[in-house]
């Protein structure tokens, strides 16, 4: 009974917003008239945009005769100023762009390389030979029909433009078997300790290009234990393409010093390095006093994370003049040697749909000894897509690994208790899961175990979670300094914790949001985040005290945090954050 109204509230609460987006791009619309904005490229100038229609009234999207929340005050100061608010961030463009828009021409059935369904055969070669069969020819869709297929190895989506089709999460089941330790070995912390890596890192549906994945692995049986990013396992496979000029947080288009090597559609790297005053670093938790008196020398896994790389395509180059997908995360400085670089070759345009992924059942293991029965990774991934997957059973269920603008829409969490139900970690920017739930454990957590729930750290930005119903977990904000996340229209009994190593640095960095949270337990750790977040917006949150995991600020001094519509979830226009900024 408590999950049908679990459900029917997500139902409710997902039409409202969808209608509510729409009104409001019609009503900011009107507002904006007048008045000279900046837009993103790509957009139109009239009454709609590329990102969607503006032409719904607010009275048709609340229906005829229903009141309308009124409008919050950091809604209407942020539409004036969408790229550079000082607790808002933009995250308009998080997120696959077009997850939905591939008919692929080449498809085949994993059937026709081996796999058989009934569960009694390890279809895991099968499935990976047609997926690199399809990924050898330019790309394809490799399809599994209705039924349990055992797999006793990693399937590896590996090439550029595949996809790995189920006949539905209710239909298609990957039974696993085992797990990462087994399949690859231990894998220890670069960190120190006795740490398992597999407690936050692969999936046994992993995601990554073919040469990144190899390169990790020969590391991790070699005991070398690697970076995982977009630079490679020692953060030294990158080249300079062009410095870049000065610009400043929220410019779509920068000034390069040589354009040569760059052209449109062109996905590169932008790298900003920090000085040895930790300038960066201060600026990322929004500067002030605060920042400036942390002592920063010490954190020194935090500064482990620097510098920071951020992915994003180019959208044209006019001489020295070169526009990007996305706005400027940050400002750049002259002393933060502002450059853009090559990545590894990405995997892009590649996606899982339409199945459940089930581990064999076992008995969670011990915090951070996790030996990796975990569900779908995507790691050094651009522009790619998870929809309708359940995982089940896993120790950790979904994973973003320095994986950037990619999209999990319908995934759902389910059976014994879960380590990270959601990780995002690593320098993973621009992502967007959405449509998500975690449901409640179906059996007791064992002593030693630890619950986290939507994770995000390790300089990670611009990352979105919305309209989820979370049934156990939190909001994991897990130290390293994230910043510019937000959480929006969720449903969360809050009764997860957050980890992170005191060498990590703060738990958050500026700009995080958190709009329209109903908490069902009336927690407020990592819930609200005024008291503790600089320069973040609490709004429309339910009423809550602390109790269980308390935080203290990191910084001292005036946080220049905001808080909006306290006690009120739903009670402000926009209801979710995202998809009205979508629909500006």
């Amino acid at each position: 009974m408590e999950n049908d109204r679990r459900d029917i509230g997500r139902r409710t609460l997902i039409g409202t917003a969808t209608a509510v987006a729409a009104a409001w791009a019609s009503r900011g619309s009107a507002a904006a008239a007048g008045r000279e904005t900046t837009r993103p490229p790509g957009t139109a100038t009239g009454s709609g945009t590329a990102m969607g229609p503006a032409t719904m009234g607010p009275g048709a999207a609340a229906g005829p005769g229903a009141p309308q929340p009124p409008a919050a005050a950091l809604w209407e100061e942020y539409r004036r100023t969408p790229f550079t608010h000082p607790q808002i961030p933009y995250v308009g463009r998080a997120g696959s762009r077009s997850p939905r828009r591939r008919h692929r021409a080449r498809t085949v059935s994993a059937l026709d390389h081996g796999a058989v369904p009934g569960g009694s055969t390890d279809c895991a070669p099968a499935i990976n030979r047609a997926l690199a069969a399809v990924g050898r020819r330019g790309g394809g869709t490799v399809t599994l029909p209705p039924g349990v297929f055992r797999i006793d190895g990693v399937i590896r989506i590996a090439h550029s433009g595949v996809v790995l089709r189920g006949a539905g999460s209710g239909r298609t089941t990957l039974l696993a078997t085992r797990h990462l330790t087994e399949l690859i070995g231990p894998y220890g912390s670069r960190y120190g300790g006795d740490k398992s890596s597999w407690s936050w890192a692969g999936g046994l549906i992993w995601l990554c290009p073919e040469a990144r994945w190899t390169s990790l692995v020969d590391a991790i049986k070699a005991k070398d234990w690697p970076f995982e990013g977009w630079t490679g396992n020692r953060r030294d496979e990158w080249r300079t393409l062009t410095p870049v000029r000065p610009a400043r947080r929220g410019d779509w288009t920068i000034t390069v010093a040589d354009p040569r090597g760059l052209y449109p559609g062109r996905l590169v790297l932008l790298r900003i390095a920090d000085d040895d005053r930790y300038t960066l670093l201060k600026h990322m938790a929004g500067g002030g006093p605060g920042p400036e008196s942390y002592e920063w020398s010490d954190k020194t896994k935090l500064t482990s994370y620097v510098p920071y790389e951020w992915p994003v395509r180019i959208i044209s180059v006019k001489q020295d003049r070169v526009t990007l997908e996305r706005p400027l995360p940050l400002d750049l400085r002259p002393e933060w040697d502002p450059r853009i670089v090559t990545p590894v070759a990405p995997l892009t345009d590649a996606g899982v749909e339409g199945l459940t992924l089930e581990a064999v059942e076992t008995p969670q293991s011990p915090h951070l000894l996790d030996k990796g029965y975990n569900g779908v990774t995507f790691q050094c991934a651009y522009d790619c897509w998870a929809d309708d997957i359940t995982v089940r059973h896993a120790d950790n269920s979904f994973g973003l690994v320095a994986a950037s603008a990619c999209t999990l829409t319908r995934t759902r969490v389910e059976g014994r208790g879960n380590h990270h139900p959601y990780f995002c970690r690593e320098g993973a920017h621009d992502n967007l899961v959405e449509d998500f739930t975690v449901a409640r454990a179906t059996v007791p957590f064992p002593p030693g175990t630890q619950l986290h729930g939507i994770n995000v750290e390790g300089l990670s930005s611009h990352n979105v979670w919305s309209r989820g119903v979370m049934g156990m977990g939190t909001f994991d904000t897990h130290r390293g300094m994230p910043f510019a996340n937000v959480r929006t229209e969720i449903t969360v009994d809050n009764n997860g914790r957050h980890g992170g190593d005191a060498s990590a640095g703060p738990l958050y960095g500026a700009r995080f949001a958190h709009w329209n949270v109903t908490v069902t337990n009336g927690r407020a750790g990592l819930v609200r985040i005024d008291g503790v977040a600089p320069w973040s917006a609490t709004v429309a949150i339910s009423t809550v005290r602390e109790f269980d995991q308390t935080d203290r600020p990191d910084f001292t001094g005036a946080l220049d945090s905001r808080l909006e519509a306290y006690g009120a979830p739903g009670g402000v226009w926009p209801p979710n954050l995202h998809r009205a900024q979508r629909a500006l």
